[in-house]
């Protein structure tokens, strides 16, 4: 009898039972080899069902084999090249490249299975066609891309293809897998034994806040159990560990330690396949939550030693960049009277974590409505200008919008909650990588369970702010009108601080840093003014920076007080 279930790991499942085995039964043959063993022997139960994750399992040649087919739910936004399809017996590797892999320790029949292929093709690197190993990426019976390799270990991708997890087929209706950073990691692993073993298509740099792959196999993950990172022993493979963990979630992470050696492949080579099969099996979970031990921190205290406290993270414009800068994991408040700018120096933070960093941010902005007027002012500051009807659908036009639409996201709710922001940001964490979330302006975006009373519910809310920053290695930037505004002595507004802010001791209190917005209209300027610094690393308490306003590009531009020019604010 079929199961009940039609989707597994948020794939639906498009054929039931494609072997044609018997259903419901929890033994029987074998698709894969039965048919070619000893006639006495075809009929043996050798193999193992498990229709709920529609995976078989083979206790005679040791193989794992889906029993369903899957699609994916819906269509990608983006439409992608699509490699031409190749006949895998026609593009035969041949006995040199063979050779080559048996020496990696990777057999003809691990090749086979995972379709590796030979060609030559156009490598930019040296500016000819070479002869290549092709890594094939399939989404079911669909080539997505190739992976080119030439013998100089040059690579490159199919140009506009969809990039995601090399051999991501195999983890369907598996409870864990292991995510490996190269394709000869998932071989070595497949000839082990493993075989729900997934790669990255691109490797590790440093920087890995954007997880093109990530976002477009996320479904692969909804009910994965166990998620076995064993990625490169350096320091580019340490950044994308930490990425996957935050996307991923530490509950389900384990982390692997090759030791001396620098990946799976290289441990293959040196320890063989039992050996292998042993360090992934070995795995130790992420640390928990709550518990942290000296060892868990003891790489960070011998860079601290050897190196100081890290930089902050910075927007880009150099004066504010000399008195303010910020860790991930921390919130950021920001304050000023009405109509100061607030909201147009937060886009602008965030445009510069963007360019800097390629940080993502997701806003959650009632006072920022209609959405379309802000994504228009996100993509002034990018292009750095005002454009026009002319570049609609120009290639800078299309450059601009892609680059907005792939890394600005808009919380759109009829009714604004945190909890509600809240579980939307950790949903564009795990989607898209977000690594900024904005709330503009606190008061829109209620605390329903908070408490009556100002101070305890000021203190509720902006602890949930903190556990999520913390959780997700987010910074939140939360804007927040003063509640009471004074004028001086000359009839000029006063300047607020974070007390002015409803509930104000608990926002300094909590805050890991405080910054004011402010205008002069007289002087046709805006200050901001550092409040507060958690860290004195990270800033100068006190410390102003001035800027003027660039109204082609929407942009704050650093100037010196001495010899302004006429131009009019926008507020003018």
């Amino acid at each position: 009898m079929q199961v009940e279930t039609t989707e597994i790991n948020g794939f639906l499942i498009e054929e039931f039972n494609q072997h044609k085995l018997e259903e419901g039964k929890t033994q029987g043959v074998c698709p894969l080899c039965s048919s070619n063993r000893k006639p006495a022997h075809q009929k043996s139960k050798c193999a193992s069902y498990d229709w709920q994750r529609g995976i078989g399992s083979c206790h005679n040649c040791n193989s794992t084999f889906q029993l369903h087919t899957f699609k994916r739910k819906g269509n990608p936004l983006k439409v992608y090249e699509r490699p031409p399809v190749i006949d895998v017996k026609a593009k035969e590797l041949g006995a040199q490249a063979e050779d080559w892999f048996k020496k990696r320790g990777i057999s003809k029949k691990t090749l086979e299975d995972l379709k590796v292929t030979a060609g030559n093709e156009w490598m930019p690197q040296t500016q000819k066609s070479e002869s290549v190993v092709e890594f094939n990426y399939y989404i079911g019976q669909e080539l997505v891309n190739v992976k080119y390799r030439d013998g100089r270990k040059n690579f490159k991708l199919y140009k506009g293809a969809e990039k995601v997890f090399y051999n991501i087929d195999s983890i369907v209706g598996h409870g864990f897998c292991v995510i490996v950073e190269g394709e000869m990691d998932v071989l070595a692993l497949h000839e082990a034994g493993i075989e729900n073993a997934i790669s990255v298509p691109n490797g590790a740099t440093l920087n890995h806040n954007n997880l093109d792959y990530l976002d477009n196999c996320i479904d692969y993950f909804i009910d994965m159990e166990k998620v076995i990172i064993a990625v490169d022993n350096d320091t580019a493979g340490e950044a994308l560990r930490q990425e996957l963990i935050r996307r991923l979630g530490a509950e389900v992470c384990y982390l692997v330690d090759f030791g001396e050696y620098k990946d799976s492949n290289d441990y293959l080579i040196g320890e063989g396949k039992e050996a292998l099969m042993d360090v992934i099996a070995k795995a130790k979970q992420v640390p928990l939550e709550n518990v942290t031990t000296f060892r868990d921190v003891e790489g960070e205290i011998e860079d601290f030693v050897k190196n100081g406290f890290k930089p902050g993270f910075q927007i880009g414009l150099e004066n504010f960049d000399d008195i303010f800068s910020t860790y991930t994991g921390q919130f950021i408040t920001v304050t000023g009277v009405p109509s100061s700018g607030k909201s147009d120096f937060v886009d602008q933070m965030a445009v510069g974590y963007n360019k800097n960093y390629q940080w993502k941010t997701a806003y959650a902005s009632p006072e920022n409505h209609p959405t379309y007027l802000h994504a228009h002012k996100l993509m002034r500051k990018i292009w750095e200008g005002m454009p026009g009807a002319k570049d609609i659908k120009t290639d800078k036009w299309n450059q601009v919008a892609d680059h907005v639409n792939d890394n600005f996201f808009f919380i759109d709710m009829e009714k604004y909650s945190l909890d509600a922001v809240l579980k939307k940001g950790a949903e564009l964490v795990k989607r898209k990588g977000i690594k900024c979330l904005v709330i503009d302006p606190f008061n829109k975006v209620r605390d329903v369970s908070g408490s009556d009373d100002v101070n305890r519910y000021t203190m509720e809310y902006l602890s949930k702010i903190e556990i999520f920053a913390k959780k997700y290695d987010v910074l939140v930037i939360v804007v927040a009108h003063p509640t009471k505004m004074y004028k001086d002595k000359d009839g000029k507004m006063e300047e607020p601080t974070m007390y002015n802010i409803k509930g104000g001791g608990e926002w300094y209190d909590a805050s890991y840093h405080g910054l004011l917005v402010h205008r002069d209209y007289e002087a046709k300027t805006v200050k901001v003014k550092v409040l507060k610094v958690k860290f004195q690393n990270l800033g100068e308490n006190g410390a102003e920076a001035h800027f003027k306003w660039d109204a082609a590009s929407g942009c704050y531009i650093p100037h010196e007080l001495v010899g302004l020019n006429d131009e009019k604010m926008p507020w003018e």
